[in-house]
């Protein structure tokens, strides 16, 4: 059982697991989240000093963006020394890229940061809103040997605890919504919460630091057959562009038209960086594989291996404001930096 004298922080940013039915009017409205006691009683059997904070304006999770990321992530900078780990109650349409930028952001993490939501508001009879929060304070909580047994960046969602940048948001109309493809989960809520340390990233030994600068200007070219040369075109000739997500076949191939080749090696020569992600979501991209990707490894396109199309956004962004040169962007893109790529 947790210790009582355990203390977390709970960030609301929007999103389902806030609302509660208006008796007045019959509709969702969000209900004062400050009072997380009087919705869930049950949280108070812990025994932990619980604050929980709004983050106003309240937004809808398809508005996140970085800036709502930094917000985000200063909070937790800010409030590090003062709590042992924070719950952070999003929506569920953009939490995986949340998690994603968090991981990325926050280097020298040693306490649990829980990303949670649900399908179902908390006041709704069959929500999962209490289990997912129950759950995520639990974990958040949860020490082994005088340190966070889960320091990183993490989402909990029906009973089951996944690495936050190996995630991806799997359904919309189901309590299982997410899914982690490539990597195992952290851990699995039964009678007891089981957790797979072996596949935990261990605490680290340097202090917090921030990093929050992004360049959006990126784009996704998803790839698909038929496309048209001026579809292509429309995208790479974007003045303001500086890097391009590649959404590839398979293991990272890509057509083997001229004009295709030409146009991605006609936007590489004018600087921009290209990372290839596949569209399917288990394994990996291997360029050298087949002809078709080979081709793109020559020119010069960065692989994503086994990065989630989330995470590559957040650190093709992070890592184009980081870095100077095209080189120094792309050995960042390479590196595995928390646990985002095998």
């Amino acid at each position: 059982m947790a210790n009582l004298s355990r203390s977390l922080l709970v960030l609301y940013t929007g999103g389902t697991i806030g609302m509660k039915e208006n008796p007045l009017t019959g509709g969702l409205a969000p209900f004062n989240i400050t009072q997380l006691e009087r919705e869930v009683p049950e949280v108070l059997k812990f025994g932990y000093r619980l604050e929980t904070r709004p983050l106003y304006p309240l937004l809808d999770s398809s508005d996140a963006d970085p800036a709502f990321w930094l917000r985000l992530a200063k909070e937790i900078q800010d409030n590090y020394e003062a709590f042992d780990g924070f719950v952070i109650l999003h929506g569920t349409d953009t939490m995986a890229y949340t998690a994603s930028a968090l991981s990325l952001m926050l280097r020298g993490l040693r306490k649990a940061v829980v990303l949670t939501g649900s399908q179902l508001p908390l006041g709704a009879i069959r929500t999962d809103g209490k289990e997912n929060l129950l759950g995520a304070l639990e974990i958040a909580a949860e020490h082994r040997n005088g340190e966070s047994r889960v320091p990183e960046v993490s989402i909990f969602f029906d009973h089951r605890l996944f690495r936050g940048n190996r995630t991806t948001k799997f359904g919309a109309a189901r309590f299982d919504a997410f899914r982690s493809y490539n990597y195992p989960l952290l851990a699995e809520a039964g009678i007891d919460i089981v957790y797979n340390d072996r596949v935990i990233a261990p605490w680290g030994d340097q202090s917090l630091t921030l990093i929050g600068e992004f360049d959006t200007r990126i784009a996704t070219l998803h790839l698909f057959p038929g496309m048209s040369e001026a579809y292509v075109l429309s995208v790479l000739e974007e003045k303001s562009l500086r890097g391009v997500i590649l959404r590839t076949f398979g293991a990272g191939n890509a057509p083997s038209e001229r004009w295709f080749l030409r146009a991605v090696e006609s936007a590489i020569k004018r600087g921009i960086l290209f990372l290839n992600v596949s569209q399917c979501q288990a394994d990996t991209v291997s360029m050298g594989s087949y002809d078709t990707g080979l081709g793109l490894a020559r020119m010069g396109v960065v692989s994503g291996a086994d990065m989630t199309f989330e995470t590559a956004i957040c650190k093709l962004m992070l890592g184009l404001a980081r870095f100077e040169t095209t080189e120094e962007v792309k050995k960042y893109l390479e590196t595995n930096c928390v646990g985002e790529r095998s």
